[in-house]
């Protein structure tokens, strides 16, 4: 038997002031035998000085035990440009195309490149929507950041500066590389990372979807562990909160709900000029396999 557990109200993102915070938690209860178990909660604020919220978020959990070992789990953010129009029509089309793709992929196709083609899609989706609206649609563009799950596996995608993090034994290491003006000089060398921190360049991105046809996706496959989380989030989050106090905020007895809660309270504490938004992903248990020619097969 496999079952799905709520508490909350799903959330999708918001387009609204009147709506500030939507929560949800998922829990994958102990199945009969041994598979990839997961707790998800998220939350999205729209802060304190913008007048809507541009972030959306998104996410699909399998129904079944079945599709659980052949598609698996999909966590999604986006945070819409700001300062550009539709900035909030941008990220809602990049999460939608991602949710709508993800659940009609072919069984048992790798995440690495499912979720590339799932991001060029996105991207294609804003762009067009972009040329649709006319002068309205002009500037068009969001960030994107996405994960799947599935047996012992997390594959990372993203455009732009959202970020995923891994926390395991009480540290938590970002998995991403911001896609900003800043980043690439500190990489190629001219700036310092102190320096690239306090740029006033470091909130301009070098890379989003929804400036043309195709866009270049940062991804990568990391392991998962019994106790592991992984924090999906906007830069209203990162750019306020440290890493090592996301870590602490996560702690492996902390409930999700009140996590996020806590998070977002101090993003708006310490700025509040962003919006806000996290999603929190506990790893309660995985499923250990290898591969041969493509194929996953059970590890003792």
């Amino acid at each position: 038997m496999f079952e799905r557990a709520y508490r909350g109200r799903e959330y999708h993102g918001q387009s609204s002031p009147n709506a500030d915070h939507a929560t949800a938690i998922h829990a994958v209860p102990k199945p009969p035998n041994s598979m990839l178990e997961v707790e998800f909660a998220q939350l999205s604020d729209t802060g304190r000085v913008r007048p809507h919220n541009e972030d959306y978020a998104g996410s699909v959990q399998p129904e079944t035990l079945e599709r659980a070992r052949s598609h698996g789990w999909l966590f999604v953010l986006a945070d819409g440009v700001g300062g550009a129009l539709q900035g909030e029509v941008a990220s809602r089309t990049a999460v939608n195309s991602m949710v709508a793709n993800f659940r009609a992929a072919p069984k048992e196709e790798p995440l690495t490149s499912l979720l590339q083609k799932l991001v060029q899609k996105a991207n294609a989706a804003v762009f067009e929507a972009a040329l649709a609206s006319g002068t309205a649609g002009a500037g068009m563009a969001t960030t994107l950041v996405t994960c799947g799950l599935r047996y012992d596996r997390a594959v990372v995608a993203h455009v732009g500066d959202s970020r995923c993090y891994l926390i395991r034994n009480g540290e938590a290491k970002v998995l991403t590389r911001d896609h900003t003006v800043a980043t690439e000089h500190a990489s190629m060398g001219l700036l310092s990372e102190q320096e690239a921190a306090e740029s006033d360049t470091r909130h301009v991105l070098s890379r989003s979807l929804g400036g043309g046809l195709f866009v270049g996706v940062d991804i990568a496959d990391h392991q998962l562990l019994a106790g592991d989380a992984l924090v999906l989030c906007s830069d209203g989050l990162h750019g306020a909160v440290s890493t090592k106090e996301i870590a602490e905020t996560l702690d492996p007895g902390a409930h999700l709900e009140n996590a996020a809660q806590k998070l977002v309270e101090l993003a708006n504490e310490r700025d509040g000029s962003d919006n806000v938004s996290v999603q929190l992903i506990r790893i309660r248990s995985v499923e250990r396999v290898g591969m041969y020619r493509g194929r996953p097969y059970k590890l003792r």
